[in-house]
């Protein structure tokens, strides 16, 4: 069978650009390897309609929605390559299935590769976190803290103050400048230079003099990149970002690759939920109307 759309990730990307082309009576495949980025978390906010539920809840709801759609079939398993055909393209499963579709939409999402500070993994997500906007309010005006991965953490720690006294944590990663210093003092930033050894509480500092930072939450910014090689098989355009790699589209979503579509955090230099459901709409309108082209 060739699908109209084989749509490689079945989170809020890949879901809301299924929900417009199973609206369009399209047949689509959803792949899905289960790997939501905020899957670590328990609530998800800043999503309109949904602000604070948990994020599983809202992927599995959306789920439900979608494939109440006859024309939808999901996959849960991983899409470990891709090719263009004469047909349009084929994605081949981990599980060893090959499906042909007459276009893609890639929202595979991202990887985080998080700063090497023991403690801090297994607290990503639940007190220590990268965006401000998804969970600032939540952490009550207290004393938060930025840990310094390089000059990207000088935005994050002009932004943070809005939601708690902030202190930038340096860790010889960062070394702000004269100016950069002026400006910190001028929101109100302590800047502490002596390095992080580890994490303590929910998202407290231990540095390595034994002093200890009580926190009520620590925000950083590690490395990304989407999930799989299927945009680097099918030839997709990446541009790096402030923190990685992202599949570059126009506005309407469309790859450097003819049929090839793209949405959600793998596709832009940051992301949100609510704007990966933005994207992954854009994406699969834009791609129903590409069919129509032939």
């Amino acid at each position: 069978m060739i699908h109209d759309v084989i749509v490689v990730g079945g989170s809020y990307a890949g879901l809301s650009a299924t929900l417009q082309l199973a609206r369009a009576r399209k047949s689509v495949l959803v792949i899905d390897a289960g790997r939501r980025r905020n899957r670590f978390t328990a609530h998800a906010h800043g999503f309109l309609g949904h602000d604070g539920w948990e994020p599983g809840a809202i992927a599995a709801k959306a789920r439900e929605q979608v494939l109440a759609y006859p024309t939808v079939r999901f996959v849960a398993d991983e899409a470990t390559g891709a090719a263009a055909t004469a047909d349009g393209f084929t994605v081949t499963l981990a599980g060893g299935e090959t499906s042909t579709g007459r276009r893609i939409v890639l929202a595979p999402g991202v990887e985080d590769t998080l700063p090497d500070v023991p403690g801090l993994a297994e607290r990503w997500g639940k007190g220590v976190y990268n965006c401000p906007y998804c969970d600032g309010y939540e952490r009550g005006g207290g004393p938060l803290g930025v840990l310094a991965v390089g000059e990207l953490s000088m935005h994050q720690a002009m932004l943070i103050p809005e939601w708690g006294p902030t202190t930038l944590f340096t860790n010889g990663a960062f070394e702000p400048t004269a100016e950069q210093m002026q400006q910190l003092a001028a929101r109100g930033v302590r800047v502490e230079p002596v390095p992080v050894s580890h994490l303590v509480d929910a998202a407290s500092v231990v540095l390595a003099d034994g002093r200890v930072v009580a926190l009520a939450g620590l925000f950083t910014a590690g490395r990304t990149r989407p999930n799989g090689t299927l945009a680097h098989d099918l030839g997709c355009m990446l541009e790096e970002g402030p923190t990685g790699p992202f599949i570059v589209t126009d506005a309407m979503k469309q790859t450097s690759v003819a049929g090839v579509f793209a949405g959600g955090d793998a596709a832009r230099p940051a992301g949100s939920v609510a704007l990966a459901v933005g994207d992954g709409a854009m994406a699969g309108i834009a791609t129903h109307r590409s069919l129509l082209m032939g």
